[in-house]
């Protein structure tokens, strides 16, 4: 008679004859200590026998498909009371990689093939369980729950899943580690740039270089490049040649602007430079640089936007571009262009006529109108939907020169300039002019103490506000964007896109699982 609970239930004669005799019970001992061990069900000898043998309160059926090294075993836990630990489970765990105690916590009463799936997620300690055939059996003493077995790396299954699969690398350029550098010597500035491409209309900054030297110092009084500023700016070029040379540059490009553009010694200048430096600088015109530094601030323009304004305050001259933006927007933002014109003025040009050191409110208002004058030259249609006076809602003003970042320093009260901060800043026409008359109302020492402004611009600034408020008379906007970019990054961007570097990286998309 059988017992659902309990299995075949002893009989009687069976049990009080096993107590007996006890050499039937040595004989059945050793039976069990010789019988062969086995990975599958085994063979039962007699149904009358594996009744006799069966314990109370368990299957005699599970007992005679189970080998003896699978029989309970008592542990103790971190509080110290003995554990029973089911030993089919244990030895799953064992070739799972993790302790008994952590299968027995982890997955109590889940189904073989739940726990197979489990064995691919990872353990407690974060490390990925392993999985495969145990290269030995599984000792007496367990092992402990803070100590998982490790698995060899040629254990491992050859069919790793999802979590575990090796991600194929990211869509990469077959020039993303070729360099390109751009150097842009200006009338204040020498500026140099080393970068390599990235995601598509991107390129990480590998090196770079700018130092203020003020070529264009006395440039309009007398038409020429002084001794020393050449001095100065050749000294800066050797900086620029030595770490150019340190790398392998698979494309360069380096230009010069309004200095060498107006003076009458600027080529004799540049041959100069490279018979000292080895480096040969090419003069652009002004329609070339106004599209480079579109090109460099391409990025910070909206998809919302549908007309933009750039200017480009340079120490000798500004660059200004009229964008607008149709429904079909190119890849290259230089193509918007509409209109376009160059100043033949600029921050270092501007204060010295003027003065720079000691601006007073009257001088600020006589640069801005000499400035307003040129622009009233300028031959330039209104803005789509400006009717009566009013401002577009699409339409901004992007500043890209140390003008425009200083502000922004300024604005932000940097302890000292950060360019990470300040690029791609918005600014509304209320703070703008918040911060014109703060620098007004500072003389010189004040500005030069700023640390985002300094000595070597503190008698520039107010020069370039006045170019800046003359700009904003002429396109009135009620917000405007800061761009620490320029020319070189427009230069890395004109060569990366010619060379196909972006477009190369889509094309080459790497093969992907479907299964992922």
């Amino acid at each position: 008679m059988t017992d659902p609970d309990r299995g075949f239930r002893p009989s009687s004669e069976g049990a009080s004859a096993e107590s007996r005799s006890g050499e039937a019970t040595l004989r059945r001992g050793k039976a069990r200590t010789n019988a062969p061990k086995v990975s599958g069900a085994a063979v039962v000898a007699g149904e009358g026998q594996a009744a006799t043998s069966a314990p109370a309160g368990r299957s005699a059926t599970n007992e005679a498909h189970e080998p003896v090294r699978k029989r309970k075993r008592r542990r103790r836990g971190h509080s110290g009371q003995a554990q029973t630990v089911d030993l089919p489970r244990a030895a799953h765990a064992d070739r799972a990689g993790v302790s008994s105690a952590e299968a027995e916590h982890s997955h109590p009463g889940k189904s073989g093939k739940k726990r197979r799936r489990n064995r691919n997620r990872r353990s407690l300690q974060g490390r990925p369980l392993a999985s495969g055939k145990p290269t030995a059996a599984p000792s007496a003493s367990p092992t402990p729950a803070a100590a998982p077995a490790k698995t060899p790396p040629a254990a491992r299954p050859q069919h790793q899943p999802a979590a575990e699969r090796p991600r194929p690398p990211a869509a990469v350029s077959q020039w993303s580690n070729d360099l390109y550098a751009a150097l842009d010597l200006g009338t204040n500035n020498c500026r140099l740039l080393v970068a390599q491409p990235t995601r598509p209309g991107q390129f990480r900054v590998v090196d770079a270089f700018s130092r203020i030297v003020r070529l264009g110092e006395g440039l309009a009084a007398s038409g020429r490049l002084s001794a020393e500023a050449m001095d100065r700016a050749v000294e800066a070029l050797r900086v620029c040649a030595a770490k150019l040379a340190g790398r392998q540059i698979r494309r360069m490009r380096l230009i010069a602007t309004e200095a060498c553009r107006a003076a009458e010694n600027g080529e004799e200048f540049l041959r100069r430079v490279t018979v000292e430096t080895g480096l040969e600088l090419e003069i652009i015109n002004r329609e070339t640089e106004a599209r480079l530094a579109v090109s460099g601030c391409s990025s910070l323009v909206g998809r919302e936007a549908r007309s933009v304004v750039l200017f480009d305050i340079g120490g000798g001259s500004s660059e200004i571009a009229v964008i607008r933006i149709g429904e079909n927007r190119s890849s290259r933002l230089a193509n918007h262009i509409t209109h376009w014109t160059s100043l033949p003025v600029g921050v270092v040009t501007l204060s010295e006529r003027h003065g720079g050191r000691d601006v007073t409110p009257e001088v600020f208002e006589a640069m801005t109108a000499e400035v307003g004058e040129m622009l009233a030259r300028f031959d330039c249609p209104p803005l789509d939907g400006a009717a009566d006076g009013a401002v577009p809602q699409d339409f901004h003003l992007i500043g890209t020169s140390g003008t425009v970042t200083t502000l922004a320093g300024v604005h932000l009260d940097l302890p000292r300039y950060d360019r990470r901060r300040v690029d791609g800043l918005w600014l509304s026409d209320a703070e703008v002019s918040a911060m014109q008359a703060k620098l007004l109302s500072w003389d010189y020492k004040g500005r030069a103490a700023n640390p985002c402004i300094g000595p070597d611009r503190a008698d520039l600034v107010l020069a370039g506000c006045a170019i800046l408020e003359a700009i904003r008379r002429r396109w009135p906007s009620p917000r405007m964007r800061v761009a620490d970019r320029g020319l070189r990054e427009g230069l890395l961007t004109d060569m990366m896109a010619d060379d196909g570097v972006w477009r190369r990286a889509r094309s080459r998309r790497p093969f992907r699982d479907r299964g992922r």
